[in-house]
């Protein structure tokens, strides 16, 4: 530094000043060592030496300055190097009036008229911001030349217009069609063979504009696979298949629709394509991966959600608060996505790795309800949409005080509310035995009239056989076959004459079985006649849909009936018995039949109690479903009312003041924001220090109001997408500017208001679409059409495309056989965990029962796939995946034919086919044609596929089924 440093030096050592030198230089030890040099000792002379005039507000200023006699020639003379017409860094040009007023694209405004002191263009070329001192390169501005610039803005800023020179702090209107109210549109008329609901007006319009005609209706076979693997993503049986091109009546179809939607089945399939969006998976991610084991409370609420067919505007006010609304569970949303635990030192990493947190809450919003990519404000305004970088910070706002973790379900409200709680489980055990009595009811009508009807199917809950009164002093039931997996048994009573249970422990009844499932405490044997009912004391046998239990008894009894069920809580409806005989020993050690599955109609899924309410008479029939909608009722209720769980569900706590960020810098904050929304379409108004409930819960509101043009938009968009493999807007998350325009803009204002009208039902304009001729639609090929339209945009035909990875899998399992449709609670996993500081995947390689359940209870693990269907663009969770890709690749092929889990599957569907349809081959290859695509197969492809099963054996064969088109696509 030479003597006149060492001078200066000493005296920065003494008094106040070097109090105020250290604390500077310890702000500049944390920033970069360019800034430090560049701006470090000139700060510092200036808070030591006290500050000269331009630093002070108004000091020295000149009474008047204009802007083409005074501020102008500096501009030219400093700035317009770098700010001027051949150069515009940061987006500002200081040469023009519309540059000035238009401001740099950063979202600071350069200035504010009348508020020097706080316009950022006066802190820059002042030197009071030591991160970015202007100009860059050149002469610094003058102690008087700063002062004119100061003056200018205290003044009013004018320019030569008259108008202030304010950079706009919020983009003004836009004439963009999604930022418009919904349209009232009327459908047009139709006439002629295609005329169907409106749907089909507005699509039948755009195929007339455009020259071209729709195709025929599908023929019911495809129509209703089409529907399954759509609504299901399975597809239909056999049976069902029959059933449907038989049925007769002109509301056969319509009929088909309602099973469907009525199916929880829907909510299952449904559900993955909202958790695509809400970026769910069952891991934290980033290094250190680990499990979020209480993660899937989100998920099932989603499909119990769906299956109730809530109201969509309720399905987005729960996910934002839930914790207020009675929902908890819904509050996963928030926090669904990555979180980073590995916290640093560094202040600066964690403010940062904060507003990433907070990033993603306010992005996945942003594209889930409303279409709109807010997250590109965040560190400035929006370059496409008008979005300014304010509104982006509103809504971070509103997140402020949500936290990633665990919650307890329902806390503080199951233990202040044990009253209530009581209350309404007595009163669901009330309407369960009066529904037990109506089931007793059907199962001892009998016709008088014509052939003896059928039993109704057996149901997971409580089944009921009945036979003349015999002797006996042992029990058999003996399963044939279940619907999944090894059977289970919660309870089996062995009844007299006056219905009392004769085959309990407590009654002296001993149990034995031709095995049991070990090393599960919740199952044995003891537990088959133990008194106490549902999962948790059950008995499920070791060998995969069959096995037999025995009860004892004591002493003869002359018997008259069995009551059974695999799970009278109604929580589980795999492993059911649904092919079965009851054997009777008498006292002559003789065995005798006296019931089976024969005189039942066919298993037809736990779903439907059709067969059930036939049996009634149309009062008690009426009782019985009131009965059936109360108990669900009343079991909501008991959820809601919380058992103590915890969820991934987040925290909340009342945050600080949200600031607006320079460039999204945590260090550079700016004015405080209060919480908000798009200011385009109106946003609300809160006070910044509003609770931080008050806030989610404004936000909600806000997003479904309707006049507000987004949210229904968005969301019938996504159900047409998933109908039709492309949605309306194909660009399903951002329907802005950078968004396509949408093919058919008056259907999609239509299905919006549709939404709003029916009380924002789902389920609405899924039966809206389903119903539809265009959805109907043959799927084949036109030559001409697809030389005009290549991608289908126009619906002129069904577009046909391949399922999705879990709807391949699903199937996959089906057709085997091997399907387990236990609803809900934690999921499987297909991978195997070691467990270090940073959690290690390997693909499993044999999986069994517990891992064929359906694939959205598979637990996601961010940044990994499973070792098979992965590969089918599946997605791990790391970010929103609105509309997933579907490539063609060899792997593909490669793990659907030589993979251990379609090896596996293939060996049971071979046992299948082998049990079902016998030993010939000609049999086995109608019943796997029947299985597989719903139809017999063609004379060359019976020849051909029995030659296959001959030569390389049914297995392999069976494999080859798994990689046909016809299986893997929807038509």
């Amino acid at each position: 530094m030479g003597d006149g440093g060492e001078q200066a030096k000493k005296r920065l050592r003494r008094g106040d000043g070097a109090a105020r030198l250290h604390k500077v230089h310890t702000l500049f030890q944390s920033c970069c060592p360019e800034i430090r040099r560049s701006g470090f000792l000139a700060l510092a002379f200036a808070l030591v030496t006290g500050p000269p005039a331009v630093l002070t507000a108004g000091a020295g200023n000149p009474a008047a300055a204009g802007f083409e006699k005074d501020v102008q020639p500096i501009f030219a003379a400093k700035c317009f190097g770098c700010h001027g017409p051949e150069e515009q860094k940061g987006g500002l040009r200081l040469d023009d009036s519309a540059g000035i007023a238009r401001g740099g694209d950063s979202g600071e405004p350069v200035l504010i008229a009348g508020k020097a002191e706080e316009s950022h263009l006066v802190r820059l070329i002042s030197g009071t911001d030591p991160s970015l001192v202007m100009p860059a390169k050149g002469d610094r501005l003058t102690a008087e030349e700063i002062a004119l610039v100061r003056a200018w803005i205290d003044q009013g800023a004018l320019l030569p217009s008259g108008q202030p020179a304010m950079a706009q702090e919020e983009s003004g209107g836009t004439e963009h069609w999604s930022l418009q109210p919904l349209q009232a549109v009327q459908p047009p008329p139709v006439s002629g063979p295609f005329a169907g609901n409106a749907v089909d007006a507005f699509i039948w319009r755009r195929l007339e504009q455009e020259g071209l005609r729709p195709s025929p209706s599908a023929d019911r076979r495809m129509l209703i696979r089409r529907v399954y693997q759509v609504m299901h993503g399975l597809p239909p049986s056999p049976q069902e298949i029959a059933a449907f091109e038989a049925d007769g009546r002109p509301e056969a179809y319509e009929a088909l629709v309602e099973k469907v939607l009525a199916s929880p089945r829907y909510g299952e399939r449904w559900a993955r394509h909202w958790l695509d969006v809400a970026r769910y998976a069952d891991s934290n991610g980033f290094e250190t991966n680990r499990l979020r084991p209480t993660a899937y409370h989100y998920r099932d609420w989603v499909i119990r959600s769906l299956n109730e067919d809530k109201p969509y505007e309720r399905f987005v006010r729960e996910q934002l608060a839930g914790d207020r609304l009675g929902a908890d569970a819904a509050t996963g949303f928030l926090v669904a996505g990555a979180y980073d635990i590995v916290t640093s030192p560094d202040p600066a990493l964690t403010l940062m790795q904060r507003q990433d947190e907070l990033a993603d809450m306010v992005n996945t919003t942003g594209t889930a309800f409303l279409g709109m990519t807010v997250g590109c404000a965040r560190c400035h305004n929006h370059k496409f949409d008008p979005i300014p970088q304010k509104d982006y910070y509103a809504m971070q706002a509103v997140f402020a005080g949500v936290n990633h973790g665990e919650r307890a379900l329902g806390e503080g409200v199951a233990a202040s509310r044990r009253g209530e709680l009581a209350a309404v489980q007595e009163e669901l055990r009330e309407r369960e035995a009066e529904l037990d009595r109506l089931r007793t009811l059907a199962a001892s009508t009998r016709s008088t009239e014509g052939p003896q009807p059928l039993r109704p199917p057996v149901q997971p809950g409580l089944n009921f056989e009945e036979f003349a009164p015999v002797l006996a002093k042992a029990v058999r039931f003996v399963i044939l076959r279940t619907n999944s997996s090894e059977p289970c048994l919660d309870e089996l009573e062995v009844l007299d004459e006056n219905r009392k249970n004769v085959g309990s422990a407590s009654e002296g009844g001993r149990p034995s079985a031709s095995g049991s499932l070990t090393g599960y405490p919740i199952h044995k044997l003891e537990h088959l006649n133990d008194g106490r009912f549902g999962n948790s004391w059950s008995w499920i046998s070791d060998a995969v849909g069959k096995g037999w239990v025995q009860i004892d008894l004591p002493r003869v009894h002359r018997i008259a009936g069995l009551r059974w069920g695999r799970d009278r809580e109604g929580s589980f409806s795999d492993r059911i018995a649904v092919d079965y005989r009851v054997e009777a020993e008498g006292p002559d050690g003789a065995w005798k039949k006296v019931a089976s599955s024969e005189d039942r109609e066919p298993y037809g899924g736990p779903e439907s109690p059709e067969a059930f309410l036939k049996r009634l008479d149309s009062e008690d029939a009426a009782r019985a479903r009131d009965l059936l909608a109360e108990t669900a009722g009343l079991r909501r209720k008991l959820e809601a009312l919380g058992t103590g769980a915890t969820g991934w569900l987040g925290s909340f706590a009342q945050p600080g003041p949200t600031r607006r960020l320079y460039r999204g810098d945590p260090f550079q904050e700016r004015e405080e924001v209060a919480p908000g929304a798009l200011s385009v379409i109106g946003s609300f108004e809160l006070p910044a220090g509003a609770s931080e409930a008050e806030r989610r819960l404004r936000l909600g509101e806000w997003i479904v109001e309707a006049a507000q043009p987004l949210s229904a938009r968005v969301m019938a968009n996504r159900l047409w997408q998933h109908h039709f493999g492309t949605g309306i807007v194909d660009t399903s998350s951002d329907l802005g500017v950078n968004g396509t325009q949408p093919s058919h803009p008056e259907l999609l204002d239509w299905l919006a208001g549709e939404l709003i009208r029916a009380d924002w039902s789902l389920k609405h304009i899924h039966r809206l679409i389903l119903l539809s001729s265009t959805f109907r639609q043959d799927s084949g090929p036109d030559v001409e059409a697809a030389s005009r339209d290549a991608d289908c945009r126009l619906l002129w035909r069904y577009p046909p495309r391949r399922l999705a990875a879990e709807a391949i899998r699903d199937s996959i399992l089906q057709v085997s056989g091997a399907l387990n449709l236990r609803m809900g609670g934690p999921g499987f996993y297909l991978l195997e965990i070691v467990e270090e500081n940073v959690m290690h995947y390997f693909p499993k390689e044999e999986t069994g029962p517990e891992e064929w359940r359906r694939m959205v209870y598979m637990n996601r693990v961010r940044q990994e796939q499973d070792g098979v269907f992965g590969s089918f663009d599946c997605p791990d969770g790391n970010q929103v995946m609105p509309q997933r890709n579907r490539s063609t690749t060899p792997l593909q092929a490669l793990n659907l034919f030589n993979s251990r889990f379609v090896m596996a599957q293939s060996d049971l569907l071979a046992e299948r086919l082998r049990r079902e349809w016998g030993d010939q081959s000609a049999d086995q290859v109608r019943g796997s044609f029947a299985l597989f695509y719903g139809r017999e197969p063609t004379p060359e492809e019976a020849e051909d596929s029995e030659a296959l099963v001959r030569e390389q054996g049914l297995e392999s064969f069976c494999r080859a089924l798994f990689n046909t088109s016809e299986f893997l696509f929807i038509f």
